[in-house]
């Protein structure tokens, strides 16, 4: 099978599929065989956002399937924790090296599923193998501290141990990155891992795990440290309410990390949530715009607007806000809208049509309450574009109070908001969201970029200074505050959330003094 959408250089789609280990319909999940489970299993067809076409199938899992994976994934924990940690950290060199070497194919089907330009899909695959890179070192840094005590020969300290079953649900838009942010860092801290990908897009999670099974089964991998299940929300739920699962991590809507978080929470479990975002860049008068111009528009429409990253409102003071303004409304009507696999395409589709209809009715509310739109905010129809799913990213004159501009859309829509007066009030508008992911500031004024980074400046979990809102780098800890969730994935320390941490006192004398000087004399 070889496709050639128009303008687009000739993919061999079929050796996609073969070099990746996908079939015409593809397990429910990884560990043992399909009659695992007794249990009849729906089965769904997988469509491309690209052109409408079908890509292969997946059986999504019955409850039968779920047992089998827990308790297989429970038997491999048993064996896994006991592996030293620099030796698990091998595994995942290993791991990186194999998707060093599938990156063509992974990238290329990461955009046939999901709609996003080839670089981007190339672009997350390169995450993958960082955060391998970066775990394998860290699996010789797993360290605690140590405390003088204030006991006479005594020694204290603090040491971290594996905590078990990390249950990872993932969303469409990074189908395969957020996946291996988790399972990399838990695989060295000496847990196993249980991923339900996105249902939009499964077809990724079941080449990852073709990809990696070579490895794990060369060095005799206890089957089960890595496993995936295919389905729904309701496995979702159920992993979520499964007291076999100390952790789970869940990266989507506001509205989904709600629940997640309210199952976890009523078992006493740990949840580490990524969710929504209404990022903001703060545009002053003393920015350099030519590089202000193009983080926006980056961060705007990349991964066409459908990224917990993406700038939805920028933060413009009025003397540089028709200039901004006139510039970005240029580039929106020139932007290379299409076909994602064509070489200087910037967009392609949105992942669906349901989210083009959100897409349109956001548009139509914020009209509503008395924004006004600059450009864009059509659907694409043509004969190369029948999907119903390419759109004209939208730039709409809006204020930070209109409900619409509250809400996070996945889609790409950007609002320009006017302030006037020192930065203290952009940054003031830029807080006042229910989100707090990213934020950005644009400003050559040293005064102006310390301020925003001050206790009384961003409140997200990131915040940078003349760079955009997305593209974070997988050296710095990822995640955010108020409705994103307050979860912490990747870098820094972010490690620390897979293990359980223990504190130990250790008497080496041949007294038993007590701590804070109580006297217990028998």
């Amino acid at each position: 099978m070889k496709l050639n959408l128009k303008g687009a250089e000739k993919i061999d789609f079929a050796g996609i599929l073969s070099e990746l280990g996908l079939k015409n319909i593809n397990p429910a999940f990884s560990t043992g065989k399909l009659d695992a489970g007794k249990g009849k299993r729906t089965i769904k067809e997988i469509f491309s956002p690209v052109d409408g076409g079908s890509i292969s199938k997946v059986y999504f899992a019955n409850d039968e399937d779920y047992d089998h994976v827990i308790v297989t994934a429970q038997k491999a924990f048993e064996e896994w924790r006991q592996w030293p940690a620099p030796k698990r950290g091998d595994i995942v060199r290993q791991i990186g090296n194999k998707l060093r070497e599938h990156k063509d194919a992974l990238g290329k089907l990461v955009t046939w599923e999901t709609g996003k330009i080839m670089q981007e899909g190339w672009g997350e695959v390169q995450e993958m193998i960082d955060i391998c890179d970066l775990a394998v070192g860290l699996s010789r840094q797993l360290h605690g501290f140590t405390m003088h005590s204030e006991r006479p020969e005594h020694r204290m300290y603090d040491q971290y141990h594996p905590l078990g079953l990390v249950g990872i649900i993932s969303a469409f838009n990074f189908p395969v990155a957020v996946w291996s942010w988790n399972a990399m860092l838990a695989a060295v801290c000496g847990d196993v891992c249980i991923w339900k990908p996105s249902e939009k897009t499964p077809l990724t999670a079941v080449a990852c795990q073709n990809i990696i099974k070579q490895v794990l089964k060369e060095n005799q991998v206890p089957e089960g440290v890595f496993n995936y299940i295919i389905g729904g929300a309701e496995i979702g739920a159920r992993l979520s309410e499964d007291s076999r699962i100390p952790l789970i991590s869940a990266t989507g809507s506001t509205r989904m990390g709600k629940k997640v978080g309210e199952k976890v929470g009523a078992r006493l479990g740990r949840s580490l949530l990524e969710l929504g975002g209404n990022n903001a860049i703060i545009v002053t008068e003393k920015a350099d715009l030519d590089l202000a111009i193009r983080a926006i528009v980056f961060g705007a429409v990349g991964t066409c607007g459908q990224r917990c990253t993406t700038t939805r409102r920028i933060i413009v003071h009025e003397n540089v806000y028709d200039v901004v303004k006139r510039r970005l409304k240029k580039i929106y009507n020139d932007l290379p809208i299409g076909n994602p696999f064509k070489q200087g395409i910037l967009v392609g589709p949105l992942i669906d049509k349901a989210a083009t209809e959100n897409y349109l009715a956001a548009l139509k509310r914020v009209v509503k309450e008395g924004g006004k739109l600059i450009t864009g905010g059509t659907v694409i129809e043509s004969r190369e574009f029948k999907t119903g799913t390419y759109v004209n990213p939208a730039l709409v004159e809006a204020k930070n109070e209109f409900s619409t501009v509250q809400e996070e859309t996945f889609a790409p829509i950007l609002y320009m908001i006017k302030y006037s007066g020192p930065v203290i009030e952009a940054i003031k508008i830029q807080n006042d969201v229910k989100q707090g992911l990213s934020s950005s500031i644009f400003s050559n004024d040293i005064r102006e970029t310390e301020t925003f980074l001050s206790h009384f400046g961003s409140d997200c979990g990131i915040a940078n200074v003349n760079i955009g809102t997305s593209g974070a780098e997988i050296g710095g800890a990822f995640g955010g505050e108020k409705e994103t969730g307050g979860g912490r994935e990747s870098g820094s320390d972010a490690w620390k959330v897979y293990m359980r941490r223990q504190t130990n006192t250790i008497n080496f004398s041949s007294k038993l003094p007590l701590a804070q000087g109580i006297k217990f004399d028998l």
